[in-house]
């Protein structure tokens, strides 16, 4: 099925955590996802083991039916970017190729939604966190075009965020094939290392200005290499990368020769609640009307497994 929703128009991209468009345009969000099923999910233990054991895992064509459709709303998303929330391109003037993001564009493009709402990805969310609930946070698509040449900082999630908790994980689906030299790489056992570090800028690789003092600047490239455990597996289109938002992950600059898009969901269990950072957040989320410590409302990310009751 395919669920429209409203944007079209022609716009530039822009380089920066800005806002384009306003990211909610469903009031309430709970009537369509009561309405819509969606699929439960059988998860190996083991994975869900080794997920919790390394913070991130690999199952492989988890969503290969889903990599048209996320890629046709990819799309759209890059044609127009003004007219979704959040769009930034992080390769600057002179520099080659594209690197694009946006985020919480799943309540404005038909695809992403549809995926959200009947996709099997929200019982797999629960299941490897090892949680009763998994609450949609918010989605995070990516576009490296061939000829970039532009690294993803090291950097672990959780510290942009506007919400803490252990119960995390984002479900990263590769739309396109990439090599061990291009693939998004992870820190094994990272989520465990009690550290919490600085948000970094995609375009620069610098640190956030935050006046957290729990924060502390990411290892280096080369630290990482000589002391951790890191994954670098290829990908290919329909594979599901799931990692916990506190799980340390970037890339190489190595040159993109084709283009590599992929499309991620991230999901909040039982425990993870608001919060307020001293810094700037991404996505930067204001006026959401609820108090620290207390779950997001679910009429904005709603509570999506187990599926609400008809």
């Amino acid at each position: 099925m395919n669920i429209e929703t409203k944007a079209e128009a022609t716009a530039t991209p822009t380089v920066g955590n800005v806002a384009g468009a306003d990211w909610r345009v469903i009031d309430d969000v709970r009537p369509l996802a009561t309405v819509i099923d969606r699929p439960a999910y059988a998860a190996d233990a083991s994975l869900v083991d080794e997920f919790q054991r390394d913070g991130v895992v690999i199952v492989p064509g988890a969503f290969a039916d889903w990599v048209e459709p996320l890629r046709a709303g990819l799309q759209r998303n890059l044609d127009r970017p003004d007219e979704y929330a959040f769009p930034c391109d992080s390769t600057t003037a002179g520099e080659p190729g594209r690197f694009f993001d946006s985020y919480c564009n799943w309540q404005r493009i038909g695809e992403y939604l549809t995926f959200v709402l009947s996709s099997p990805a929200a019982a797999m969310a629960a299941q490897f966190m090892q949680s009763d609930t998994a609450q949609l946070f918010h989605d995070h698509a990516f576009s490296k075009e061939a000829g970039t040449q532009k690294a993803t900082p090291w950097h672990h999630d959780l510290p942009y965020y506007c919400v803490d908790g252990s119960q995390t994980v984002s479900i990263y689906v590769a739309l396109d094939a990439a090599g061990e030299d291009t693939v998004i790489r992870f820190s094994k056992r990272s989520h465990r290392s009690g550290h919490l570090y600085y948000p970094r800028a995609f375009s620069s690789g610098a640190d956030y200005v935050s006046a957290d003092e729990s924060l502390r600047s990411a290892p280096t490239d080369a630290e990482l290499q000589a002391d951790h455990d890191i994954l670098a597996t290829p990908l290919q289109p329909g594979d599901a990368v799931l990692f916990d938002f506190r799980t340390l992950h970037g890339t190489t600059d190595a040159p993109i020769t084709t283009r590599r898009r992929a499309f991620s969901t991230r999901w909040l269990g039982d425990d993870a609640v608001y919060c307020e950072r001293p810094g700037e957040t991404s996505p930067p989320l204001v006026n959401l009307n609820v108090e620290v410590g207390e779950r997001l409302r679910p009429d904005w990310f709603p509570v999506l497994w187990p599926p609400p009751t008809k």
